[in-house]
């Protein structure tokens, strides 16, 4: 820290004794009584105290004369806890703070604004602080890094708690930070000072957070604030939360206090035991018709070469589930779009950070009796490579899934443990095992293409129909960016086209879904990934469903204010349809009418103006747009506005799926 008034923000010296003279005059003012009117004096000057006392000059109070003057209370100080914490978030290289402002963080905000100069972390001002995690979230899965999220320490965390769930099942880090007022003493009453504290603010979300702490010094702070954001990176990665006392940021660093930033020092990645990795690559090599399942893999660029060096050495085909982009889409290997073609022949299937392995080996009917259907062989091996298994520290929230029983199961991160397998896979490949694999891969590569060719031919159906299809929705998308450094930062309703139609050859390309289905992650979840991407000049774009987006609406405003670029699709179907759907299911169990299963789930009557929206908030926006003839030009144009670094919205009235 300085203490140089320029850097600080702090009034000068000169200023400070201006202030103190003001407020001695100001206090001396209210001290003083009210002037008599005239009445009052005549009768104040006909006292009944006798002529003596009344002529006599006044005379010494020798007691106050003596006394020492009263002391005043301090209006300056010349530094502030807030100020340490700033340094320590610098030292972190937390670049941006969502918040929604709240006076349990005042001392915090100033000392970032002034302090800090609003840099590194710069301040993003959010509507809502559930936008504020959200934009953490998926910032943190383009830039690799998290942000620093604050809070008010009771409401405001628990509009905050939805966001932290779906990062937490999302593995991603978030560093939420709270006020809050831990001393009864000084909460003031009347007023929300009780209402808006508690004792333990961590435990609200305790279920589904890493760590939490609430620090009682300065130094207390620093040390927790550089533990939580190495807890929140270390795989498997989450959010943490740290509780900072209001008086601990806004009152001044006692002169005898010597505080220092404590160094970080991150945790490598922890790999598979070797002999396991081992294990895994004899199965996989000996395998006639492996199989290689990946989910939440990814987490730095060098990720998706891992998982393409290892298929490639296989010959094997990779079904990517999507929780982050894993696996180049237009790779001959890539048959993500397949699962039903391999996984019931695999005689060896391979999990790589799958969270749901018994989902991959299994179905549940739903229907009136629950069934359970085998969907891979009964006798195919099983392997997982992960630290689900080791993430599983709270019984409560049931992120975890149902139990698979594998053959072997390796506690390790996917990403760092890949390079270690495939060096394995290579030593263990014969000449003539490798002639038996290249056959293998050109089977799947005829495979591939006959894939691809048929997913075109689907695509066309219903093309120039209204509502637009979402193919051709993706489509005409895809046509107006497939030349640019393009990344798709959101897909609300799980749009499939995509994924079989773009071509996703870099991890950004894709960043996975909310985690925990949470609605209203798709908008500012979009919005962070987008704030990530401004740096390195991508275009972001993002598929919302209507009824995700109007979740979270005021995450426009932020993206106008900031001047975020980024193009929102508005998959406009005007219901909530899973759950329509869902009403017609149980409506056909209970052989009951159908008319009436758009009552609490349709979002008509009115219908909403989404461009309009987008609008009055200062984004650029079009639509409705339902004749397909009219949206390749509407994308067109809404493009040219994000490449200038301005949001743009285009509200698309589409087919309900």
């Amino acid at each position: 820290m300085t203490d140089s008034s320029q850097k600080s923000g702090r009034a000068n010296p000169a200023r400070r004794s201006f202030l103190k003279r003001a407020t001695l005059a100001s206090s001396a003012t209210l001290a003083a009584p009210f002037p008599l009117t005239k009445a009052a004096a005549a009768q104040a000057g006909s006292s009944s105290l006798p002529a003596t006392r009344r002529d006599q000059p006044p005379q010494p109070d020798i007691a106050a004369e003596t006394m020492p003057a009263p002391e005043q209370d301090p209006v300056t100080q010349d530094s502030s806890g807030g100020e340490y914490i700033v340094d320590v978030l610098k030292s972190l290289g937390i670049e941006y703070l969502p918040l929604n402002p709240a006076s349990t963080f005042r001392g915090l905000q100033e000392a970032i604004v002034n302090y800090g100069k609003n840099t590194m972390p710069q301040l993003i001002t959010c509507t809502h602080e559930e936008i504020s995690v959200h934009i953490a979230q998926g910032y943190s899965k383009i830039a690799g890094k998290p942000l620093a999220v604050l809070a008010h320490g009771t409401v405001g965390l628990q509009h905050a708690a939805m966001a932290l769930y779906n990062a937490w099942c999302d593995r991603t880090p978030v560093v939420m930070l709270v006020g809050n007022l831990v001393d009864a003493t000084k909460r003031q009453s009347p007023g929300v000072g009780w209402v808006q504290s508690a004792i333990d603010p961590g435990a609200l979300v305790r279920d589904f957070t890493k760590w939490d702490d609430q620090p009682a010094s300065l130094q207390h702070c620093g040390e927790s604030l550089v533990r939580a954001y190495k807890i929140a990176t270390t795989p498997p990665m989450g959010p943490v939360l740290i509780s900072l006392d209001k008086k601990l940021q806004e009152d001044a660093i006692p002169p005898s206090e010597k505080l220092h930033i404590p160094k970080l020092s991150s945790s490598r990645a922890p790999q598979g035991e070797s002999g396991a990795v081992a294990e895994a690559a004899a199965m996989l090599v000996n395998a006639e018709s492996p199989v290689l399942v990946v989910d939440r893999m990814v987490r730095t660029p060098a990720g998706m070469g891992h998982m393409v060096e290892l298929a490639e050495a296989l010959q094997c085909p990779v079904i990517d589930m999507g929780g982050r982009s894993n696996f180049p889409t237009r790779h001959p290997l890539c048959h993500s779009a397949r699962p039903g073609a391999l996984l019931p022949y695999a005689d060896v299937i391979m999990g790589i950070e799958v969270a749901d392995m018994w989902g991959r080996l299994n179905a549940l009917v739903d229907r009136i009796v629950m069934r359970e259907r085998r969907v891979a062989r009964a006798d195919v091996k099983t392997i997982t490579l992960g630290l689900n298994d080791v993430y599983i520290g709270k019984a409560n929230y049931q992120d975890f899934q149902r139990y698979a029983a594998v053959d072997l199961a390796i506690a390790g991160d996917g990403e760092a443990t890949l390079p270690l397998l495939t060096e394995e896979v290579k030593r263990l490949i014969t000449a003539r095992r490798r002639s038996v694999l290249q056959a293998r891969g050109k089977g799947l590569a005829e495979d591939w293409r006959a894939l691809i060719a048929r997913v075109k031919r689907d695509a066309t159906i219903g093309w120039d129909s209204s509502p637009v299809t979402t193919a051709r929705l993706s489509a005409e998308l895809y046509n107006q960016i497939a030349d640019e450094d393009w990344s798709l930062v959101g897909n609300g309703i799980g749009i499939n086209w995509p994924r079989t139609l773009w071509d996703f050859d870099k991890p950004y390309r894709w960043i996975g879904g909310s985690g925990g289905a949470g609605l209203g992650y798709t908008v500012a979840g979009s919005l962070g990934a987008a704030l990530a991407n401004k740096a390195a000049g991508r275009i972001s774009v993002t598929i919302n469903g209507d009824g995700d987006f109007m979740f979270s609406p005021g995450t426009l405003w932020t993206a106008a204010h900031h001047r975020i670029p980024i193009l929102y699709i508005i998959h406009n179907n005007r219901a909530y349809h899973q759950e329509l759907m869902w009403v017609q299911v149980m409506a056909n169990r209970n052989n009951r009418t159908l008319d009436v299963a758009h009552s609490g789930t349709t979002i008509d009557n009115p219908n909403i103006d989404f461009a309009a929206m987008a609008k009055s908030m200062g984004v650029y926006g079009e639509g409705p747009i339902s004749d397909p003839r009219e949206l390749g030009p509407a994308l067109k144009r809404a493009l040219a506005v994000v490449k200038r670094g301005e949001p743009a919205l285009v509200d698309v009235i589409c087919e309900p799926r």
